[in-house]
């Protein structure tokens, strides 16, 4: 198990174990950190080891390559994706430094922002390979916010839209709460998996409806819909809610991977059902 320290950690905005389709954060193995702006900054200190550019699925909203920077951290190696390096080997970096620009990766959603993702590996590990990251945990406490499925629209983009609420102090990272009380993390439930930031066993639910099953730290999503009602009674399917947690103010997003015609303004209300039709993006 690989710690990275709370004073690291806060240095971002959010962060999300889970949120990704891709198996480099089974079992939450790697972490995605977003701190907005254009310039990557080292989450980690020591040799740069390797720069590598590798080809991403195309998209039209997206970058054709992506970056795979290897930090020699001693004990660890640490895999960062998503940044176009400035640094070279050789080069010491401190955490904090600038590595280079964050990358608007085809391996994104569209509606997922800019981040940095991290993982690491023992130096005899295969250290370019997607998968087999060690365990990773984080030294931070993350509050669980309750909600109930409410909230207007304060920002829409192509494929989701950000409500108002819930809402945090933002004096701490904070995330939506199960029914239970349970800071939850990843993409329901277009993605397989997902996380409970606190750890617990047994039924997950959300808004009065069981959406998963928890190991420790690791979520089985069941196979349910996210469904959005508009202020006029009408009701839309979602392909799911992206689930973060975040030491800014933040509200629920909702996903709509082939669009929408939702507006700022809008005053809507999610509920999840069970379904024999899920929508699963990986």
């Amino acid at each position: 198990m690989v710690t990275l320290s709370e004073a690291v950690v806060r240095r971002y905005d959010r962060f999300s174990l889970y949120n990704s389709p891709y198996p480099a954060h089974d079992a939450g193995c790697a972490v995605d950190l977003y701190s907005g702006g254009e310039v990557a900054r080292s989450p980690v200190p020591g040799e740069v080891l390797e720069t590598r550019t590798v080809r991403c699925p195309p998209k039209s909203y997206a970058a054709d390559e992506d970056h795979l920077v290897l930090v020699d951290c001693g004990d660890v190696v640490a895999r960062v994706l998503h940044v176009d390096p400035t640094v070279e080997a050789g080069e010491r970096v401190e955490v904090g430094d600038p590595l280079g620009k964050l990358v608007r990766s085809g391996f994104f959603g569209q509606w997922v922002d800019n981040h940095v993702h991290l993982g690491f590996r023992k130096h005899d590990q295969n250290l370019r390979r997607a998968t087999g990251s060690l365990p990773l945990d984080l030294g931070v406490a993350v509050e669980g916010v309750p909600w109930d499925g409410t909230g207007e629209v304060v920002e829409a983009g192509p494929t989701h839209v950000q409500l108002d609420s819930p809402t945090a102090d933002g004096r701490g990272f904070a995330a939506i709460a199960s029914d239970g009380g349970v800071p939850l993390d990843g993409g329901l439930a277009h993605y397989t998996g997902g996380g409970a930031l606190a750890a617990t066993d047994g039924a997950v639910s959300l808004l009065d409806t069981v959406v998963g099953t928890a190991d420790g730290r690791d979520v089985q999503w069941d196979d349910v819909a996210v469904w959005v009602t508009d202020g006029d009674g009408r009701r839309v399917r979602a392909t799911g809610l992206s689930l973060f947690a975040s030491q800014v103010p933040f509200g629920a997003k909702v996903v709509f991977h082939e669009g929408h015609d939702l507006s700022v303004g809008d005053r809507l209300t999610v509920s999840i059902e069970p379904t024999a039709d899920p929508i699963r993006l990986g």
